[in-house]
């Protein structure tokens, strides 16, 4: 894509009656709302369904999309459900977050209402069954055997035979639990429909929908149970190792995601295989895809589990350009962001380099070390896509009270701030006029919200992913002045 301009906003934030966004009304009025600021992506996080710690990089499937971002009045309108259905439920208390808890409550009581109405020889039904067999069976069957065990990992699951998959543990669990199958399959075609409406008329704007593919999936995943020998695991299915980063710039300790990781060995011999139609699945369902910790493919770091914290981790060799080269000859090329954020060692550069694709640039990192510091716009190159922050950064003007008094005086003379113009307002500038070919800002930093609208904590539990935004801000004195940005700093053609 040429110079373009985006927005980054989760779904989950968007206003919706039901405690939160859903691929509903607002969500295509804020499509709406991109067209008119002239933006040409939609940034989002991952849709999967979330699990503990309400992480969307946390799913319990790498391919099912997430439940709540079902739109109910969608179901009404399509006679699923009725009003009635509806009425007195609670979704939590503040319409500006995200009650997760409350959600998990009535969500699935108003789904189970409409596969009750669903006629399930639906024909377009079958046929979606039967295309997405591959995940669908695995992940229907999980959710099914997870829900029977009280909703604990599978690692924990009382039934060592229906934990290690054996066939005739298989057959049993998929026979008993036929109708709660039945219902999980039914969600997934919810999902998928109105998701290919949503995306449709997003396409129609001239939109590109870029979408995160996080490079892990959860332990607690149908993914990992379904397919054991991908991961690195022992005899027991517990991790050797697992996932995180070491001390950096967001923590002292590091950070310990806990996914299991991958042995690349057995995926190079089925020729990354599983890795692939993963990628593939993400390409589907989005326009551009950003790969997540794309650094890993080079490098990766490997804590011995079980650990307290990330100190003790070790750098592993990872895939490679192998890697790249062979996903393109087998699914083709198509637009990837790379998130090549952190301590970025030459292996990485030149892994960036030879894939070709743009790597990431953010403005909150730029202001600490002065001029060879690779975020600062003067050292861009056209083939990246800068941010003023991202989801695990905190909102510009939460930077602007936190930061040290250096780092923001530079940052005031570096980007020629003033209050007058309002120092979001200023940063976002910084990046429009920069030479990087996408342009993406976060919704909470058009706003100039405050640390309040903070997506993420890195390293952190409770109180992440629940920022929403009002359904009165977008309005269309705040998409001229996107629109005229973008148009003065050539991000889209005037008309």
């Amino acid at each position: 894509m040429s110079r373009c301009a985006g927005v980054l906003m989760s779904i989950s934030s968007l206003p919706s009656p039901y405690g939160i966004g859903t691929i509903g009304k607002a969500a295509y009025d804020f499509a709406d709302f991109l067209k008119k600021s002239g933006q040409k992506i939609w940034q989002i996080l991952p849709v999967g369904p979330t699990s503990y710690g309400d992480s969307p990089y946390q799913a319990f499937s790498t391919y099912a999309g997430n439940p709540y971002m079902i739109d109910l009045d969608f179901l009404v309108r399509d006679g699923l459900l009725t009003s009635k259905d509806l009425e007195g439920r609670k979704w939590g208390e503040n319409p500006e977050e995200v009650d997760y808890a409350q959600i998990y409550e009535t969500r699935f009581d108003v789904l189970r209402c409409a596969f009750k109405k669903f006629r399930k020889n639906d024909p377009k039904f079958k046929s979606f069954v039967k295309e997405n067999a591959d995940w669908l069976d695995n992940y229907a069957l999980y959710m099914s055997v997870k829900k029977n065990n009280d909703m604990k990992a599978w690692t924990e699951w009382k039934d060592e035979d229906i934990k290690l998959r054996k066939p005739e543990a298989i057959a049993k669990y998929t026979a008993k639990f036929k109708s709660e199958i039945e219902f999980w399959k039914f969600v997934q075609f919810m999902f998928y429909q109105q998701w290919a409406d949503f995306r449709k008329y997003v396409n129609s704007l001239g939109i590109q929908i870029m979408g995160d593919m996080p490079i892990y999936v959860a332990m607690d995943s149908a993914d990992t149970w379904a397919n054991s020998e991908v991961f690195w695991l022992d005899e027991d299915k517990q991790p050797v190792c697992v996932a995180g980063c070491p001390p950096d710039y967001f923590s002292e300790t590091g950070q310990l995601w806990g996914n299991p990781l991958y042995d690349w060995d057995y995926l190079k011999d089925t020729d990354y295989k599983w890795w692939f139609a993963r990628i593939k699945s993400a390409a589907n369902l989005f326009d551009i895809v950003r790969i997540d910790h794309f650094r890993a493919f080079d490098s990766y770091y490997a804590i011995p589990f079980p650990a307290e914290n990330a100190i003790g981790g070790e750098w592993l060799e990872g895939p490679g350009i192998e890697f790249f080269e062979k996903m393109k000859k087998a699914i083709g090329e198509f637009p990837i962001v790379a998130e090549d954020l952190g301590t970025l060692t030459p292996g990485v550069v030149q892994l960036l380099k030879d894939s070709g694709y743009p790597g990431m640039k953010v403005l909150e990192f730029a202001f600490d070390s002065g001029e060879e510091n690779d975020y600062l716009p003067a050292n861009y190159t056209e083939n990246s896509v800068v941010y003023s922050g991202t989801h695990d950064n905190d909102t510009i003007m939460g930077w602007f009270a936190t930061a040290k008094e250096s780092d923001v005086e530079f940052a005031k003379s570096y980007c020629k701030l003033n209050e007058e113009e309002g120092y979001n307002w200023g940063i976002i500038r910084t990046a429009y006029e920069s030479v990087s070919n996408y342009a993406i800002i976060q919704m909470q930093d058009i706003l100039g919200l405050g640390s309040e609208a903070r997506m993420n904590i890195p390293s952190t539990l409770g109180g992440n992913w629940v920022w929403r935004i009002k359904s009165d801000v977008l309005t269309d004195e705040l998409a001229a002045k996107l629109k005229d940005l973008a148009v003065k700093y050539n991000r889209v053609e005037e008309n």
